[in-house]
């Protein structure tokens, strides 16, 4: 419709269509069109092939370091025997044990010394003394106290997840902004309502920060707690091969116990995109 002198009047010229056409984003200066996942498998398979290439042209003896093919085969050996599944299922439990038992010790100490005072003057100072102290100097004792079974080891693996979990969940409480603990009583929140909503929220990326830490610090643990006269579980296979120089075996005892580090920290970061699906983080550039 047009206009002329304060009249209007229809707008019979013809229109020209035009039509949509999709336009595809181009890739900003400098990314990439590589998928992400190839970056990630490139260099563990690579360092693979050139560790096989290195073995087959004699440069790395059997003696020094088994193959990886040699290392496959062992593996199987042990899975056919059954000896593989019983390692894993008796280190999981070890640490799962530990684990268990260190998670509530951290989570109760850490939140009566965060959230009060009296808590922090009775609880922190111990335990800033205590996790300076190496959780493996502390093996003799703990074979006085609790001999040589299974109860060294649990609770070596549990003091090793204590002091980290402590450390980041004590830390994350005390950090939390006041700002938001004072609107939290602007809104009229109690003081379990401000816990509840408020600090154990804020607190949490710290936490599981502090879990993963207490997965890696668990696994350490086992390796030194299985040398307590174990019986049985991955770091028992382990000492086995090595009086025997058998260094395929080692390999895949080592390779178990990355494999299943690299597990929990997986679960862990899981997580926390469930339990922090609410707190936007940067991912990366």
């Amino acid at each position: 419709m047009t206009v002329t002198d304060g009249h209007a009047r229809a707008d019979t010229s013809p229109r020209t269509t035009i039509p949509i056409q999709t336009v595809r984003g181009t890739p900003e200066k400098g990314e990439s069109r590589v998928p992400r996942w190839l970056f990630k498998t490139f260099s563990p398979i690579a360092l693979v092939a050139l560790w096989q290439i290195l073995s087959s042209t004699g440069v790395l003896t059997s003696d020094t370091l088994a193959s990886p093919a040699d290392v496959a085969r062992a593996a199987a050996g042990m899975w056919a025997d059954g000896r593989l599944q019983d390692a894993v299922a008796t280190s999981v439990g070890r640490v799962l044990a530990g684990l268990a038992i260190g998670l509530v010790a951290a989570v109760v100490l850490a939140t009566l010394s965060g959230l009060f005072r009296r808590g922090e003057d009775l609880i922190d100072a111990p335990m800033q003394m205590l996790r300076t102290i190496p959780v493996i100097g502390l093996i003799p004792l703990l074979i006085i106290w609790f001999g040589i079974g299974e109860e060294p080891k649990v609770v070596l693996i549990a003091l090793a997840v204590t002091f980290p979990l402590y450390m980041n969940l004590y830390g994350g409480i005390r950090n939390v902004d006041s700002a938001l603990v004072e609107a939290a009583k602007t809104l009229g929140l109690g003081w379990f309502g401000q816990v509840r909503h408020v600090i154990l929220p804020a607190a949490m990326p710290n936490a599981l920060v502090g879990l993963r830490y207490a997965l890696g610090s668990a696994w350490l643990a086992l390796v030194f707690g299985e040398t307590i006269n174990a019986t049985s579980g991955i770091g028992y296979e382990m000492n086995n091969a090595r009086e025997f120089f058998q260094t395929d075996v080692i390999v895949v005892c080592l390779v178990l116990y990355a494999v299943l580090g690299l597990l929990g920290d997986l679960i862990v970061r899981i997580l926390e995109r469930v339990v922090l699906s609410w707190r936007p983080a940067f991912s990366g550039a």
